[in-house]
């Protein structure tokens, strides 16, 4: 499993799942070991993560042999939306034709249920943890005319779920069955930390509520050999947290610290955090969000952090702030909206540096379809859309991605994925050589097979030493 996992959406190289088949057999055989794929399920919005239902593909992307034809090449993750549900689902359609009666009631929670019979008072709303500027509830207008609220985290398309009732265990339990037998290897819990609701809290990975509902899931799926990968955006101590009951987790610091890194030429911040990050988690540069700036805290003061996000809107590539604001319907205030490849200013050298040190970092990493074709800011999907996020969602078609083969900086990151994937050294330890703040020497160690990474920070250039059939080989970059 330890080989380099692409992050895409089933339509994003290539209009489906056997475009996104022929794209990777074509170009990318030996550079990627598995494929996380975006909600591929029928939705009601938010580009898959508002979903109808688990049972079915949506036709659109192909269906589920097309899936299984991906899962018998690559390691698959599939994404749980364990938090909500789609208000267009079946599930919510009934309760709303029948109310009390419905068979899926106890499968959405009530803001009085969750609160015990009552509702909230204005301070315990402020108190709550929430990513928009309003109580995350939803008034909801039965067929019989009576109304209720309905707890709602993120958009009004996405109805939370009670995760404590019967029914929505036996929907976990049936769902995740089902994920499994159509080749999940990995299931990614979107959103995990918001799933417990409790008076007296802030309603944001709620202890010990939060580790019951976890290891509940994680026996479910364990019987099939499956991991399940929570994910949560904020202070890394959670990660670190999670990290210590042995589960998988995501490095969300690494992508705001590499960019402080070679913004400033110094990488004493990234060793630091290098040396105590989780081992068991896949690292990330971009995601299909935006590039996470809450998960830095305290790994970089606040004025580091204000100085990497300046020069991240001076120096990338066609990036504004407004891009991350209400203006373009970001409801997330702790991310910043552009790819990765345009946030360092298209410039090709210092990009594969950021690769080649995510390659090396403690971890499985993780490339987003756009960062795998180093794409810049798409404008024209952001205006058209007005959606802060599709700055870094663009569409490619097979000639577009036919034709970036042939840039440069696809070509030497095609070579550094490859190296990645088949290194034994990746298999074993990972230290941290000291060294001036502005060089960064990364080793991977596995008995006799090494890899050694050595970056000057102040020209962003690097090398790669390592040994092939008892000789040493040096890579310059």
């Amino acid at each position: 499993m330890n080989k380099i996992m692409l992050i895409t959406y089933a339509d994003s190289l290539g209009n489906n799942l056997k475009d996104l088949n022929t794209v990777l057999k074509r170009w990318y055989k030996d550079c990627i070991g598995g494929i996380h794929i975006l909600p591929f399920f029928p939705s009601s919005g938010d580009r898959g993560f508002a979903p109808l239902r688990y049972d079915k593909v949506d036709p659109q992307f192909g269906d589920w042999s097309d899936i299984e034809n991906l899962g018998s090449q690559y390691f698959l993750m599939f994404d749980f939306m364990v938090n909500h549900i789609s208000r267009k689902s079946p599930y919510f359609q009934d309760y709303l034709q029948n109310n009390e009666a419905s068979e899926w009631k106890d499968l959405f929670l009530t803001v009085k249920k969750a609160w015990g019979g009552t509702n909230p008072s204005d301070s315990e709303i402020d108190k709550i943890y929430k990513r928009k500027d309003k109580a995350p509830f939803e008034e909801i207008l039965f067929e019989d005319g009576s109304t209720e609220q309905l707890w709602c985290t993120f958009s009004e398309e996405q109805l939370d779920l009670d995760v404590n009732s019967e029914v929505t265990q036996r929907f976990f339990t049936t769902t995740l069955k089902d994920l499994i037998k159509h080749g999940a290897k990995i299931i990614r819990l979107d959103a995990f930390a918001y799933c417990i609701k409790k008076k007296g809290t802030d309603c944001f990975f709620v202890k010990p509520d939060i580790w019951n509902l976890l290891h509940k899931i994680e026996a479910e799926v364990a019987k099939q050999h499956v991991l399940i990968l929570p994910e949560i955006h904020e202070h890394y101590s959670i990660q670190l947290d999670i990290a210590k009951e042995d589960f998988w987790v995501y490095d969300f610091a690494l992508p705001m610290l590499v960019l402080h890194t070679i913004y400033t030429s110094n990488g004493d911040k990234l060793k630091k955090w290098l040396k105590i990050c989780p081992s068991k988690q896949f690292t990330t540069l971009d995601t299909h969000d935006g590039i996470g700036v809450v998960d830095v805290k305290d790994l970089l003061t606040e004025e580091e952090v204000e100085h990497t996000m300046e020069t991240l809107y001076s120096e990338g590539a066609n990036v504004k702030r407004k891009y991350s604001s209400a203006e373009y319907n970001n409801l997330d205030i702790y991310q910043i909206n552009c790819t990765y490849y345009s946030a360092l200013g298209n410039d090709d050298q210092k990009y594969l540096l950021a690769r080649a040190i995510q390659f090396f970092s403690p971890g499985i990493p993780q490339v987003y379809y756009v960062g795998l074709l180093a794409g810049e800011n798409d404008l024209e999907l952001l205006e058209k859309t007005k959606q802060g996020r599709d700055i870094n969602r663009h569409y490619y078609n097979i000639k577009e991605i036919e034709e970036s083969q042939n840039r440069s900086v696809i070509i030497t990151l095609n070579e550094l994925m490859k190296f990645r994937n088949r290194s034994e050294a990746f298999d074993g330890k990972c230290d941290i050589i000291d060294s001036k703040d502005d060089k960064l020497i990364i080793r991977r160690e596995k008995g006799s097979s090494y890899a050694q990474l050595n970056a000057d920070l102040m020209n962003y250039h690097f090398t790669i030493t390592h040994n092939v059939n008892g000789e040493e080989e040096v890579l310059s970059y």
